[in-house]
């Protein structure tokens, strides 16, 4: 165990805690039988998700560098799935957008020990903070429902300081919301060039999550492929 240099813990949220994959293909299973698209031609469903999180992927890069506003992303991700089939119906669009972002954040599948490594850090008397490009009231209900609210000192999101991983504004504001020290702060995340490339530009140290191995030419002060791996940092 090393010697504890930190004090602040500051966590990505989706792909890093909360199972963003995971929730999204139950909440999209849902909205495949209950807007029944099997019967308008959408007969694999597993191809149909696979093309939603393309458009997402695609969408959200769109909406972090400020080519898009957000309820664009919300319902066009819809929009391009659904023309993937030939179903140009924009008012069903605008349907399943809604029904998803009503049910998403109720789920609770959390990445694999995620709530094992909170509750660990917070009795070593760690202070906790997320950092989130997500949407305010949409992240609040995801930490709600999973059962991890109450590790979290400060939720600091896009939405709330006007500003999105990786500039570095929105380290900068959660310093000074949290009035926490570079030195003494650190950010785990799962994306290179948002958490970890962000962080880093803002001067922090870091722990890039890892689980899928992926290549990359970054230098994260720490990399680690599970959560248990945190246990020999902190």
């Amino acid at each position: 165990m090393t010697t504890k240099k930190y004090k602040h813990l500051f966590f990505d949220l989706d792909h890093t805690l909360w199972d963003f994959d995971g929730n999204s293909e139950a909440t999209m299973q849902q909205l495949y039988r209950e807007f029944e698209l099997e019967a308008q031609g959408v007969d694999n469903f597993n191809e149909m998700f696979s093309r939603f999180n393309e458009h997402n992927d695609r969408l959200w890069e769109k909406y972090r560098t400020g080519i898009i506003k957000r309820d664009e992303l919300r319902w066009k991700r819809m929009h391009y799935m659904l023309l993937d089939y030939k179903i140009g119906d924009t008012a069903l669009a605008h349907e399943m957008s809604s029904a998803f972002l009503e049910i998403l954040p109720t789920r609770t599948l959390l990445m694999p020990f995620a709530k094992e490594i909170l509750e660990y850090c917070r009795a070593q008397g760690y202070e906790m903070h997320l950092i989130t490009n997500g949407f305010e009231t949409t992240q609040r209900m995801k930490l709600q429902y999973s059962g991890i609210a109450r590790y979290f000192d400060q939720l600091v999101t896009s939405e709330r300081c006007n500003a999105m991983k990786p500039h570095k504004d929105i380290f900068d504001f959660a310093l000074g919301t949290t009035r926490a020290k570079k030195h003494e702060s650190i950010m785990i995340g799962d994306a290179i060039d948002v958490d970890i490339f962000g962080a880093i530009n803002a001067g922090w140290d870091t722990v890039f999550y890892n689980p899928k191995n992926v290549t990359h030419n970054r230098i994260p002060t720490y990399e680690v492929e599970s959560l248990e791996e945190l246990l020999t940092i902190f």
